[in-house]
Protein backbone atom coordinates (compact mmCIF):
# COMPACT_ATOMS: atom_id res chain seq x y z
CA UNK A 1 0.00 0.00 0.00
CA UNK A 2 1.39 3.52 -0.95
CA UNK A 3 0.34 6.89 0.13
CA UNK A 4 0.81 9.57 -2.56
CA UNK A 5 -0.19 13.27 -1.43
CA UNK A 6 -1.13 15.71 -3.84
CA UNK A 7 -2.42 19.46 -4.02
CA UNK A 8 -4.93 21.44 -5.59
CA UNK A 9 -8.66 23.62 -5.04
CA UNK A 10 -11.99 21.83 -3.84
CA UNK A 11 -14.60 24.07 -5.90
CA UNK A 12 -18.29 23.74 -5.39
CA UNK A 13 -21.68 26.27 -4.35
CA UNK A 14 -19.29 28.93 -6.02
CA UNK A 15 -16.52 29.09 -3.77
CA UNK A 16 -13.08 27.79 -4.01
CA UNK A 17 -10.64 25.85 -0.82
CA UNK A 18 -7.02 24.92 -0.96
CA UNK A 19 -6.47 21.08 -0.24
CA UNK A 20 -4.01 18.12 0.24
CA UNK A 21 -5.94 15.08 -0.64
CA UNK A 22 -4.70 11.47 -0.13
CA UNK A 23 -4.03 8.95 -3.03
CA UNK A 24 -3.86 5.17 -2.07
CA UNK A 25 -2.38 2.98 -4.75
CA UNK A 26 -3.25 -0.79 -2.97
CA UNK A 27 -2.22 -4.01 -4.23
CA UNK A 28 1.11 -5.90 -5.08
CA UNK A 29 3.82 -5.94 -7.04
CA UNK A 30 2.34 -6.42 -10.86
CA UNK A 31 -1.62 -5.47 -9.99
CA UNK A 32 -3.01 -2.51 -8.10
CA UNK A 33 -5.97 -0.29 -7.59
CA UNK A 34 -6.00 3.57 -7.30
CA UNK A 35 -8.33 5.62 -5.04
CA UNK A 36 -8.96 9.23 -6.26
CA UNK A 37 -7.52 11.00 -8.94
CA UNK A 38 -6.81 14.18 -7.26
CA UNK A 39 -5.07 17.06 -8.96
CA UNK A 40 -1.98 15.98 -10.94
CA UNK A 41 -1.88 12.61 -12.72
CA UNK A 42 1.84 12.93 -13.21
CA UNK A 43 2.82 11.65 -9.72
CA UNK A 44 0.50 9.38 -9.93
CA UNK A 45 1.59 7.45 -12.90
CA UNK A 46 4.79 7.65 -11.32
CA UNK A 47 3.45 5.99 -8.46
CA UNK A 48 2.06 3.06 -10.16
CA UNK A 49 5.33 2.62 -11.83
CA UNK A 50 4.31 0.61 -14.72
CA UNK A 51 2.03 -2.02 -12.73
CA UNK A 52 -1.29 -3.02 -13.96
CA UNK A 53 -4.14 -0.95 -12.59
CA UNK A 54 -7.28 -3.03 -12.25
CA UNK A 55 -9.32 0.30 -11.70
CA UNK A 56 -9.04 4.03 -11.06
CA UNK A 57 -11.78 4.50 -7.96
CA UNK A 58 -13.52 7.25 -6.81
CA UNK A 59 -14.56 7.24 -3.84
CA UNK A 60 -17.04 10.51 -4.44
CA UNK A 61 -17.43 12.96 -7.30
CA UNK A 62 -16.48 16.02 -5.70
CA UNK A 63 -13.78 17.76 -8.29
CA UNK A 64 -10.57 17.30 -5.91
CA UNK A 65 -11.01 13.34 -6.35
CA UNK A 66 -11.96 13.65 -9.49
CA UNK A 67 -9.60 15.96 -11.17
CA UNK A 68 -7.42 13.29 -13.57
CA UNK A 69 -9.73 10.59 -13.29
CA UNK A 70 -10.69 10.55 -17.06
CA UNK A 71 -6.86 11.17 -17.90
CA UNK A 72 -5.40 8.77 -16.04
CA UNK A 73 -7.84 5.71 -17.11
CA UNK A 74 -6.67 6.75 -20.29
CA UNK A 75 -3.14 6.53 -19.57
CA UNK A 76 -3.20 3.97 -16.90
CA UNK A 77 -5.79 1.95 -19.94
CA UNK A 78 -7.74 1.33 -16.48
CA UNK A 79 -12.17 2.01 -16.03
CA UNK A 80 -12.60 4.86 -14.12
CA UNK A 81 -15.01 3.93 -10.66
CA UNK A 82 -17.87 5.98 -9.33
CA UNK A 83 -21.54 5.23 -7.46
CA UNK A 84 -23.78 6.60 -10.14
CA UNK A 85 -25.61 8.38 -7.65
CA UNK A 86 -22.75 11.10 -7.57
CA UNK A 87 -23.15 11.58 -11.58
CA UNK A 88 -24.54 15.25 -10.92
CA UNK A 89 -20.96 16.11 -9.25
CA UNK A 90 -18.70 14.14 -11.54
CA UNK A 91 -20.46 16.19 -14.44
CA UNK A 92 -19.51 19.61 -13.31
CA UNK A 93 -15.94 18.88 -13.65
CA UNK A 94 -16.52 16.25 -16.69
CA UNK A 95 -19.33 16.85 -18.87
CA UNK A 96 -18.36 14.99 -21.64
CA UNK A 97 -16.63 11.88 -19.75
CA UNK A 98 -17.88 8.67 -18.51
CA UNK A 99 -17.21 6.26 -15.70
CA UNK A 100 -18.22 2.73 -14.88
CA UNK A 101 -21.15 2.63 -11.73
CA UNK A 102 -20.38 0.97 -9.12
CA UNK A 103 -23.02 -0.38 -6.80
CA UNK A 104 -22.89 -1.46 -2.68
CA UNK A 105 -21.42 -5.07 -2.65
CA UNK A 106 -19.47 -4.32 -5.59
CA UNK A 107 -15.96 -6.49 -5.09
CA UNK A 108 -12.34 -5.83 -6.74
CA UNK A 109 -9.38 -8.13 -6.86
CA UNK A 110 -5.90 -6.18 -7.25
CA UNK A 111 -3.36 -9.31 -6.69
CA UNK A 112 -4.35 -10.69 -2.97
CA UNK A 113 -6.19 -8.42 -1.84
CA UNK A 114 -10.39 -8.40 -2.32
CA UNK A 115 -11.75 -4.59 -1.91
CA UNK A 116 -15.66 -4.47 -0.91
CA UNK A 117 -17.55 -1.80 -1.88
CA UNK A 118 -19.87 -0.23 1.01
CA UNK A 119 -22.08 3.09 -0.31
CA UNK A 120 -21.99 5.21 2.51
CA UNK A 121 -23.98 8.53 1.32
CA UNK A 122 -24.13 11.78 3.33
CA UNK A 123 -21.06 13.86 2.23
CA UNK A 124 -22.29 13.20 -1.14
CA UNK A 125 -25.31 10.79 -2.50
CA UNK A 126 -22.66 8.27 -3.89
CA UNK A 127 -19.89 8.06 -1.18
CA UNK A 128 -18.30 4.44 -1.10
CA UNK A 129 -16.23 3.16 1.39
CA UNK A 130 -14.16 0.37 -0.06
CA UNK A 131 -13.02 -2.20 2.64
CA UNK A 132 -10.19 -4.40 2.51
CA UNK A 133 -10.75 -7.20 5.02
CA UNK A 134 -7.28 -8.93 4.51
CA UNK A 135 -5.57 -5.30 5.41
CA UNK A 136 -8.18 -4.75 8.30
CA UNK A 137 -8.30 -1.95 6.28
CA UNK A 138 -11.34 0.72 4.98
CA UNK A 139 -10.37 3.47 2.49
CA UNK A 140 -13.37 6.09 3.78
CA UNK A 141 -12.59 9.04 1.40
CA UNK A 142 -14.55 11.98 3.18
CA UNK A 143 -16.85 9.62 4.69
CA UNK A 144 -14.83 9.78 8.05
CA UNK A 145 -11.71 11.42 9.07
CA UNK A 146 -9.48 11.17 12.09
CA UNK A 147 -11.77 13.35 14.46
CA UNK A 148 -15.11 12.51 12.75
CA UNK A 149 -17.54 12.84 9.95
CA UNK A 150 -16.91 14.34 6.67
CA UNK A 151 -18.20 17.85 6.06
CA UNK A 152 -21.88 17.78 5.07
CA UNK A 153 -22.54 21.84 5.09
CA UNK A 154 -22.76 21.85 1.00
CA UNK A 155 -24.94 21.14 -1.74
CA UNK A 156 -25.85 17.32 -1.79
CA UNK A 157 -24.54 16.49 1.49
CA UNK A 158 -26.90 15.54 4.55
CA UNK A 159 -25.65 15.25 7.88
CA UNK A 160 -28.25 12.30 9.13
CA UNK A 161 -27.37 10.80 6.59
CA UNK A 162 -23.61 10.64 7.22
CA UNK A 163 -24.19 9.19 10.58
CA UNK A 164 -26.26 6.78 9.32
CA UNK A 165 -23.70 5.41 7.36
CA UNK A 166 -20.76 5.48 9.42
CA UNK A 167 -22.81 3.70 12.80
CA UNK A 168 -24.76 1.06 9.72
CA UNK A 169 -21.72 0.57 7.44
CA UNK A 170 -18.29 1.51 8.88
CA UNK A 171 -20.10 0.97 12.47
CA UNK A 172 -20.05 -2.71 11.82
CA UNK A 173 -16.53 -2.87 10.53
CA UNK A 174 -13.75 -4.67 13.20
CA UNK A 175 -12.98 -1.63 15.69
CA UNK A 176 -9.22 -2.23 14.73
CA UNK A 177 -10.11 -1.42 11.50
CA UNK A 178 -7.84 0.99 10.03
CA UNK A 179 -9.28 4.20 8.13
CA UNK A 180 -7.31 5.78 5.17
CA UNK A 181 -8.98 8.73 4.59
CA UNK A 182 -9.18 10.95 1.86
CA UNK A 183 -6.99 13.81 3.22
CA UNK A 184 -5.24 14.18 6.53
CA UNK A 185 -3.92 11.40 8.74
CA UNK A 186 -5.30 7.99 9.33
CA UNK A 187 -7.37 6.44 12.01
CA UNK A 188 -9.21 3.51 13.95
CA UNK A 189 -13.08 2.55 13.24
CA UNK A 190 -13.31 1.97 17.49
CA UNK A 191 -11.32 5.08 17.87
CA UNK A 192 -14.16 7.56 16.02
CA UNK A 193 -17.03 5.69 16.95
CA UNK A 194 -16.72 6.21 20.67
CA UNK A 195 -17.27 9.71 19.88
CA UNK A 196 -20.72 9.14 17.82
CA UNK A 197 -22.75 10.28 20.56
CA UNK A 198 -20.93 13.67 20.90
CA UNK A 199 -21.50 14.18 16.75
CA UNK A 200 -25.27 13.51 17.62
CA UNK A 201 -25.48 15.98 20.11
CA UNK A 202 -23.05 18.48 18.37
CA UNK A 203 -24.91 18.16 15.49
CA UNK A 204 -21.05 18.26 13.57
Amino acid sequence: MQRLVTSGTFELDGGSWDVDNNIWIVGDESDVVVFDAAHQAGPIVDAVAGRNVVAVVCTHGHNDHVTVAPELGKTLDAPVLLHPADDVLWRMTHPDEDFRGVEDGTRLRAGSVELRALHTPGHSPGSVCWYAPDLGAVFSGDTLFNGGPGATGRSYSDFPTILASISGRLGTLPSDTVVYTGHGDTTVVGDELVHYDEWVKNGS
